[in-house]
Formats: C-alpha cells, sequence, structure tokens
C-alpha cells in the first residue's frame, strides 16, 4: 500500500493520531522507530537544520524538496511535508506537488501566508487572499491526480484577521478540496476549542509548540476536542538542540565525553540507521571473496 494510501486509512479511522515534526532522516528513523504511524516535515526544522537560519521564506523549494525527499524514502511510514506556500503561483504549485508526489510522499502542508512567509508563531505575516488560496488549494488537488495525496489546507489568518476570518477561510478552504484543515496559533484553550465547534465534520489538525502561542494539550486533550491530527512540530528540533549543546558543553569544559551520560550509544546508532541491512547488502554484491586460510 503506498503511503498516500496508508495516510488515508489513518485519517478514516477513529481516534487522533499523535504525529512528530522531524527535519532530517535520523529524527524521522527514530520516530518510526519508537511507534509513530505519520511524521510531517517542519519548514521551520529543516530551515535550521539545512541552513542554519530562521523560517522566514530563506529556504527555496529545492531545498525543502530535497529535504522531505529524502526523508520520505528513509523510513516506511507516511509523511506529510510543509510545503510553505507553495513556492509562487498555482502554476508553481501544480509543479511542487507533482516533485512531491514522484518523490513518494504522502500529504503536504499548503499555506496562505504571502511569499516570503515566517513561522506562524512569529510576528509580522502577510496574507494572501482566501480566493487565491482557494485556487491554489484547487491546482493542487488538480495536480494530485490519482495518487491520492494528502492536503492540509493551513490558514494563519488568526493572527492578522482573528479568529472568525481563519475559521471562515478554513471552511472555504475545505469545500474547496482540502482534506486536512490547519488553523496556525489560536491562542487560548477556549479557541482551541471554538474551532472544531464552528467547523463541525472537518478533519482538523493542532500545532503544539512549546512557548508558542497556542496552549500545549496533550493528543488526548485534543482528540476529545474534536481534533483529528494533533502534532508536535519542534519538540524532536529542540530536545536535540538541547542534548547537542549540553555534549558538546561537557566536552568543551573536560576535554573529553567520558562521564557524559545523556547520549545514545555507537550500538544504538548502528541499529538506528539499519547497518545490518546495508553490511548484508555490501557481502551480497562483493567482489571480494572469503579467505580460505
Amino acid at each position: 500500500m503506498k503511503c498516500s494510501d496508508l495516510l488515508r486509512k489513518k485519517l478514516s479511522e477513529p481516534g487522533i493520531i499523535l504525529s512528530p515534526g522531524v527535519y532530517d532522516c535520523i529524527s524521522a528513523k527514530i520516530a518510526e522507530r519508537t511507534g509513530f504511524e505519520v511524521i510531517f516535515t517542519s519548514g521551520f526544522g529543516i530551515s535550521g537544520s539545512v541552513l542554519g537560519y530562521p523560517d522566514l521564506g530563506l529556504l527555496t523549494a529545492t531545498e525543502m524538496l530535497n529535504a522531505a525527499g529524502h526523508i520520505s524514502r528513509s523510513v516506511d511510514i507516511p509523511l506529510i511535508a510543509d510545503i510553505d506556500t507553495g513556492y509562487g503561483s498555482p502554476l508553481n504549485v501544480i509543479r511542487t506537488i507533482k516533485n512531491i508526489i514522484d518523490l513518494g510522499i504522502a500529504g503536504v502542508i499548503l499555506e496562505d501566508q504571502e511569499w516570503p512567509k515566517r513561522c506562524g508563531h512569529l510576528e509580522g505575516k502577510r496574507l494572501i487572499s482566501m480566493e487565491e488560496h482557494i485556487e491554489k488549494i484547487r491546482a493542487a488537488r488538480f495536480a494530485s491526480g490519482e495518487s491520492e495525496l494528502v492536503i492540509v489546507a493551513r490558514t494563519d489568518a488568526r493572527a492578522e484577521l482573528g479568529l472568525e476570518e481563519a475559521i471562515r477561510r478554513g471552511k472555504a478552504y475545505y469545500e474547496a478540496g482540502a482534506d486536512v484543515i490547519f488553523i496556525e496559533a489560536p491562542q487560548t484553550k477556549e479557541e482551541l476549542k471554538e474551532i472544531p465547534s464552528l467547523l463541525p465534520d472537518v478533519p482538523l489538525l493542532a500545532n503544539m509548540i512549546e512557548g508558542g502561542k497556542t496552549p500545549c494539550l496533550s493528543a488526548q486533550e485534543l482528540g476529545k476536542l474534536g481534533f483529528k491530527l494533533g502534532v508536535f512540530a519542534l519538540s524532536g528540533l529542540f530536545a536535540a538542540t538541547k542534548a547537542i549543546e549540553d555534549c558538546f558543553r561537557f566536552l568543551k569544559e573536560n576535554g573529553t565525553t567520558s562521564g557524559f551520560e545523556n547520549t545514545s550509544s555507537f550500538q544504538d546508532y548502528k541499529e538506528i540507521i539499519d547497518i545490518k541491512k546495508y553490511q548484508e547488502l555490501e557481502k551480497k554484491f562483493s567482489t571480494r571473496k572469503p579467505s580460505t586460510k
């Protein structure tokens, strides 16, 4: 079964889907190894890991697609890829979606900001019109063809135009052909409650970012409110950043990592990257014969 079919199957089943944000192949493989059934790429995380830049629209379409493609091929579970604004007009969206399908990616997040966009939990966002984003969604649906690609339509209207406008856009985007609606950065628990009540029977995504504008609820709480996808976009990135910083600080201060315990072992890492699989392939196709001595 294709990953897009697997994702649609998960969306049709009862209960909330808990999904971590990933930013490289290692984080994706760890997510799969620990039992997650759906993952998604965060533009924030990829911009930081690939470029060392903030999420301010500095990442190009090629850089995003290359990163998402590598991640998709590294795991056997569905990946939803953040494709920002689609990188231009509806024609650009069509090209982006066709590339996404070729990479075996199961779903995309397409947002209604102007380019260059910025992280949904930062100030200063500018929006395109609802009508323009509807055309981008229609273009994405057209380009998806028979691939079963899942389209998540994101609106950042809450910050600039208020929750009522965000709800209005969400409804229109769903009617235009989106499979899931993502209203970014609601600012209170009451707003999180209001979104499902005003968009009944619409699959909804809630984005939990530690220290962001939205209160962090558990997957269970989000499911009870009526959300279908509960994503923790930056949890892995923040945890890895802290762990690396702690390790390097310990090394700098002590001249060794002996005694630093908050780390995986060489054996753990080999299991994550499935080294045995490649060692077996290496043996299978090697021209070197075992020594008879």
